[in-house]
C-alpha cells in the first residue's frame, strides 16, 4: 500500500511538473519575451503586454475553438494566428514558428522571398506596433492547439517598413 502512495504521488509531482512546463511557456511574459528577443535583433523597442488586446484575442480564440480554422476576425488590431496538432504547442512555439520566417524577408527591398509568407515575422517586429495580447486554445475538433496574437496598433502597412 505504501509503495502505491509513493507511485501516486510520484505521478501527480511528474504530471505538475509537465503542467507547469506547458503552462510555463504561455504566460504575459513568455509572449513578451519571445516578441522582444526578435525585435532587439533588429533594434526595435520593446512591445508591451495589453490586457484589452488579450481580451480580444481570448475571445476570438475561443470564437475559433470549435473549428481551430486560420480566419483572421477582421478586426481593429494587426493579428497572427498560429495552428498546430501533435504537441502541445506554446505560445512561445508560435511566436518562434512567426519568427522563423525572417529568413525570407529582405529588409533593404522590403519584400518577401517569392513564394513565401513574412507577414507574421513583420508584424512581430513592426516597430509602431507598440501593445500586444495573445490567446491559446486547445481546439475541440481534433485536438490541436489555436494561437492568437493582437497588435496595436497594427503593422504592416503596405509600402512601410517594419524597422
Amino acid at each position: 500500500m505504501e509503495s502505491l502512495k509513493l507511485i501516486s504521488f510520484s505521478l501527480i509531482i511528474t504530471i505538475s511538473f509537465l503542467t507547469l512546463s506547458i503552462n510555463a511557456q504561455n504566460s504575459q511574459q513568455d509572449y513578451l519575451d519571445a516578441h522582444n528577443s526578435a525585435r532587439h535583433e533588429v533594434g526595435v523597442a520593446d512591445i508591451g503586454w495589453d490586457d484589452t488586446l488579450a481580451a480580444y484575442a481570448q475571445n476570438y480564440a475561443n470564437e475559433r475553438i470549435g473549428d481551430c480554422n486560420l480566419v483572421h476576425s477582421g478586426g481593429p488590431y494587426g493579428e497572427n494566428l498560429f495552428w498546430g496538432s501533435g504537441a502541445p504547442f506554446s505560445g512561445t512555439d508560435a511566436v518562434n514558428d512567426w519568427v522563423s520566417e525572417k529568413s525570407y524577408y529582405d529588409h533593404t527591398t522590403n519584400t518577401c522571398a517569392n513564394g513565401q509568407v513574412c507577414g507574421h515575422y513583420t508584424q512581430v517586429v513592426w516597430r509602431s506596433s507598440i501593445h500586444v495580447g495573445c490567446a491559446r486554445v486547445q481546439c475541440t475538433n481534433n485536438g490541436g492547439y489555436f494561437i492568437i496574437c493582437s497588435y496595436n496598433p497594427p503593422g504592416n502597412v503596405e509600402g512601410e517598413s517594419p524597422y
